[in-house]
């Protein structure tokens, strides 16, 4: 039986794995997929489930941002837990989580800020939307399960009404690029209509991935039996699944901009994709190869930032000459795929060399 403080390793790799899928993003492998001379094998078919959806529908890669949302809130209970069998007090835990959300959302912010010849207000990236997600999920999370998931729900149903029956002339049409609420929130925040249609308020709808991690967080720390935690989170995740196909019949599963039906389907895939992870890792027993993925979510806030402000570019200026010597000959394609497989090796071992070392670096 688990403590509240020992740690969850399906967790660890669950972070390390979807980690690790957005550095090999910084590391260009991806677009490599998409040449069009793989079309109509596999790999063409990985690369599309690797990009994001235009508009409508679902590819796996929209559900690496709802994993992060996820991952962060299993993770709160298991840390309050820790800190509070420290001694800290409501009054610390509030104030670490408030100051807390503005580094988040100050990081995500700075991220994005500096455009041609002015300074704007983008707060679509992970990191930003993740302030406001982790702020609700604490807010309610000594609430019972049942209020979670009423307020979880509130949530998406007000940002669904507020697509539906938004009254400005021009963004009434809530399934439509650039003619709905979230445009309008970006307008007024941002002055812009979005990079890529992409909802500044997407934060409200998606806390509730949050909110169900903090659930499913609170589940696994609970003293039931492994097998009964697994089928609850069976039953939650395919609940979840039914209750976002059944609403997709009048509200489109659109990514860019969390409709409701987006929220319960991914949300729905992300509950599974942990349960599957526990019950490999944490019930079987099955441990090999996820120290591999694992030290990359130890120090997840770091290397997103790393690479993400021009550490990945850097290392990839590096290698390039060396590998496209080698391998050009071979071909052009195949140099591109060593230079990017070369980039994120050494991504990933930065992250294993400050695991070795004891370096973590949270906020």
């Amino acid at each position: 039986m688990k403590t509240s403080a020992e740690r969850l390793v399906s967790l660890d790799f669950f972070r390390g794995v979807t980690m690790f899928l957005l550095i090999a993003e910084f590391a260009y492998l991806f677009p490599l997929f998409l040449d069009p001379a793989l079309e109509g094998t596999p790999v063409h078919f990985l690369g599309v489930q690797l990009h994001h959806c235009e508009w409508a529908g679902l590819h796996f890669w929209d559900l690496i941002q709802p994993f992060f949302m996820f991952i962060v809130g299993v993770a709160m209970p298991l840390s309050f837990a820790r800190r509070m069998a420290k001694g800290d007090s409501n009054r610390q835990l509030l104030m670490h989580v408030l100051k807390r959300s503005f580094l988040l959302l100050l990081l995500g912010w700075a991220l994005y800020c500096i455009m041609p010849g002015r300074i704007t207000f983008r707060f679509q990236n992970v990191l930003a939307q993740l302030s406001v997600t982790y702020l609700l999920a604490y807010l309610v999370m000594k609430k019972a399960p049942w209020f979670q998931i009423l307020f979880s729900v509130l949530l998406v149903a007000i940002a669904e009404g507020l697509y539906r029956f938004f009254p400005l002339e021009g963004f009434n049409h809530p399934f439509v690029a650039g003619e709905n609420f979230g445009t309008w929130v970006n307008l007024m925040i941002s002055g812009e209509t979005g990079e890529d249609h992409w909802a500044i308020f997407n934060a409200i709808p998606t806390a509730a991935h949050t909110i169900w991690g903090v659930l499913a967080g609170q589940l696994l720390m609970s003293a039931r039996p492994q097998k009964e935690k697994l089928k609850t989170l069976i039953l939650f995740g395919l609940a979840s699944l039914l209750v976002g196909y059944a609403i997709s019949i009048g509200t489109p599963i659109i990514k860019r901009i969390s409709t409701s039906s987006f929220v319960f389907v991914s949300g729905g895939y992300t509950i599974l994709a942990l349960a599957l992870c526990y019950w490999i890792i944490d019930m079987l027993g099955f441990r090999k190869g996820v120290l591999f993925f694992s030290v990359v979510g130890m120090n997840s806030l770091f290397i997103y930032l790393f690479a993400h402000v021009g550490g990945a570019n850097l290392l990839r200026t590096i290698v390039a000459p060396f590998t496209l010597a080698l391998f050009t000959p071979i071909g052009p394609w195949f140099a591109e795929l060593a230079t990017s497989l070369t980039t994120l090796f050494l991504l990933w071992y930065i992250c294993r060399w400050m695991y070795k070392r004891g370096v973590f670096i949270r906020i």
